[in-house]
Order: C-alpha cells, then structure tokens, then sequence
C-alpha cells in the first residue's frame, strides 16, 4: 500500500503563514467506495509522522473522515498543533457533529470543507473556526456572500487550489482572509530586494560550493572579495550555536568549522534577506526542500545527465525567478550551470525535466502526473514519499540551526 503525504502553506495577503494543509493519497485506495480502506490508510501515516516534523511551529491542517474520529486519530497530536478538517456532511449530521464538539470543547479547532450557502449550514457555524472555499474550478458567484456572512460571525475563510493570478486576485477581491495553492507558495511580498551578496559574488559562490568536489581555496578567496560576506560569516561561525573554544578569525578557519552542508545553505539565505534582516520564509523553504528533494530522488533516478549536486542545485535555483523578481529564463544565463538545468527549469525537457516534473506535480498532489514521470526515470515509487518527509524534516533543522544562529 504505497502513500504520499504533502504539505501546502496557507498564508494571508502579506505572506504571514497561519500552518500547513496536509494532503495525502494512497494510490491503492478510493475514498469514495471504500471508506474504512481509506481511514485505516490516513491513520497510519499519520500515526508515523509528526506535526512537528511536517509543520514546525505552525499548525497542521488535517481532513479527518468519521472513521479516523471514532478511533480517536486527534488525540495524538497537540491541540495547539492541529487544526482538523472536517466535511460539511459530518458537521450537518447530527450525531456526528456531537463528535466534532466535544472535540471543539476540548480546544481543537475545526474548519469545514466547502461550505454552501444554505440554511441548514447557518446552525454549525458556532462549531467552526475556519471555512474553506474551493477555487479550483473558478465558478465563484456565490462565494462573497460566504465570506460576508462568514466574517459577520467572525470566521476566517481560506481560499484553497489557489493555483492562477486570476484565483488569487479574486479571492482578495471578496474578502478571504487566507489562501492555499501552488500559485501561493510562490507569492513574493513586493519589497523583497536583491542585496549585494547576489549582486556581485554571489552566483559564483553558490556553484563552487555545490561541485563534487568544493576547492575551499577558491571559497575562499571568492568570500574574502566581499567584505561584508566575510563579516557575516565570522559572525556566523563565532556564535553561540557553534560554541568555539576559539574564535574564528580568519575565511579558511570559519569555512572549516562550517563543512560544505551547512555552508551553502547559509550562503543562499543570506543572498535573500532583506534590508530589515528578515526573509522570505515560505520561498526560501521551498528552495531549499526542493534541493535536497531534487538530490535524494537523482540518486533513485535512472539515466540522469547531472550529478546529484546539480541536482541539487536544479530544486534550488527553481525559485530564483520569484526570489529576484525576474523571469527564470533570464536570471539562468548568467549563471555557469549545465543547460541540462536551464532547459529543464525553463522548458521541462529531458530527463532532468522529468525530476523537475516528479517535484512540482509531488507539491500539487497531482499524483497520476507524478507517478507517470516517475515511472519514466525509473523512480520506485514506494521511496518518494518517505524521501519528501525526510526532507522536510532536514530544513526544518536547518531553518532552527542555521537562521536562528544569526
């Protein structure tokens, strides 16, 4: 029985994150016809993965179906780390929704899937915190009457399958309070600026660290350029969460208490931050677990024309376009990367087209495409989900680690 499990931002207008929808899938299963299949299928993902692992200090929205409610599924999680979704027919059910309140009593919060217009909803609206809208298919006539009356009784709307400009400027038109989708995860705030790290050495740096075999004499000597690249990375290297018996004073010392990991996450969220010290948090996320995604699925991969450190550096430098708000194509040329990479990136083709493919359609929970592109490298599919959930939980360590430290 082969599942997958996927995590999607739910942010405001101003790229603040409220937590974190979970989507899952067995490929074995239809929810439809074989419900109790399905629950006992939810239950044991969820019963081996942590909302710590998957959310980090946000809360995790997660559909729990009745089955999954009598076995006491919630139970398992911190209230404070949990939101549960919930369908609309449970809710209205009478007997059921005694379930979903008591529940609710006990400090769950609870947000009902595709709310509707009608009477027989207006009675549940006290057992909810959040009400999803469904913007999938782009028929919204009667979705700002829900967020009018959803706001005059002080409920929060998500707006979810926000996948368009078109979807997000009219779910911001009518009012949602929060938003969910592929185009969400890679919204950009308008003030994010490039600084000089991307300006001049940046590039260059990023490339020589993620080869085979990193030269530390050219890192070196590449840093040492830049006067405040070198300040910051001293000032990294001699903080509390590196406790050296001995400062370093000098690029080499700090690039050898630093190793080569956690040396080029550093240096790509340093390239980002912006002028108050803060950064895209969501964007940069999302670069680095598309990296180390991209790595650890090359190593299954067959037939792939790069290593796994240009592997890396595809999931990578695949937000480039929004993070310096410039087309992908363009920021690309000026860098010394195989054209493998940019046609890939830019033109989904080849191989490595394919990898970026599994990646993208994996975040969508689009699971026949990415199964379909799997099959083409010859990707096992019963590693791809365990290889995201190992990633995710590798930059949630590195956020903690290396951002936290400065």
């Amino acid at each position: 029985m082969q599942a997958y499990i996927v995590r999607q931002p739910i942010m405001d207008a101003n790229q603040n994150v409220l937590g974190y929808d979970m989507l899952y899938y067995d490929e074995n299963v239809t929810v439809v016809t074989d419900e109790e299949a399905a629950a006992n299928a939810v239950s044991n993902i969820l019963t081996h993965v942590s909302s710590e692992t998957m959310s980090g200090d946000k809360p995790a929205f997660l559909n729990f179906t009745w089955n999954l409610l009598e076995r006491k599924v919630p139970a398992m999680f911190d209230k404070e780390k949990l939101v549960m979704i919930i369908e609309d027919s449970i809710l209205i059910d009478p007997t059921s929704n005694e379930r979903v309140l008591a529940y609710r009593k006990d400090g769950y919060k609870i947000a009902i899937a595709d709310f509707q217009f009608l009477p027989r909803y207006f009675g549940i609206l006290d057992s909810i915190d959040y009400i999803r809208l469904n913007f999938k298919f782009g028929d919204y006539s009667s979705y700002e009457n829900i967020v009018k009356i959803a706001t005059a009784f002080n409920k929060k709307v998500i707006a979810y399958n926000i996948d368009s400009q078109e979807a997000y400027d009219k779910a911001k038109e009518i009012g949602c309070h929060y938003f969910q989708g592929s185009f969400v995860a890679e919204k950009l705030p308008t003030t994010i600026k490039k600084t000089d790290y991307l300006q001049g050495n940046f590039f260059m740096l990023m490339v020589a660290v993620t080869r085979e075999e990193v030269d530390y004499d050219e890192v070196s000597d590449i840093i040492s350029r830049d006067v405040t690249l070198t300040f910051a990375l001293l000032k990294l290297v001699n903080s509390a969460w590196f406790a050296l018996r001995n400062k370093a004073t000098t690029v080499k010392q700090a690039l050898v208490v630093l190793g080569v990991n956690q040396l080029k996450q550093w240096i790509y969220l340093l390239s980002f931050k912006q002028s108050d010290g803060t950064m895209p948090d969501e964007l940069i996320k999302l670069s680095f677990l598309r990296a180390n995604f991209a790595q650890e699925l090359s190593k299954l991969a067959k037939g792939l024309p790069i290593s796994e450190s240009e592997a890396y550096l595809l999931g990578m430098f695949s937000t480039l376009g929004a993070l310096t708000q410039t087309s992908l194509e363009e920021v690309l040329k000026e860098l010394p990367i195989s054209d493998y990479i940019k046609d890939a990136l830019v033109k989904h083709e080849g191989r490595c087209g394919l990898l970026y493919d599994v990646i993208l359609a994996y975040e969508k929970g689009s699971w026949s495409a990415m199964s379909t592109a799997a099959e083409k490298l010859e990707i096992p599919s019963d590693a791809i989900g365990q290889k995201y959930l190992e990633c995710v939980e590798m930059v949630n360590k590195i956020w903690v680690g290396i951002v936290k430290s400065e």
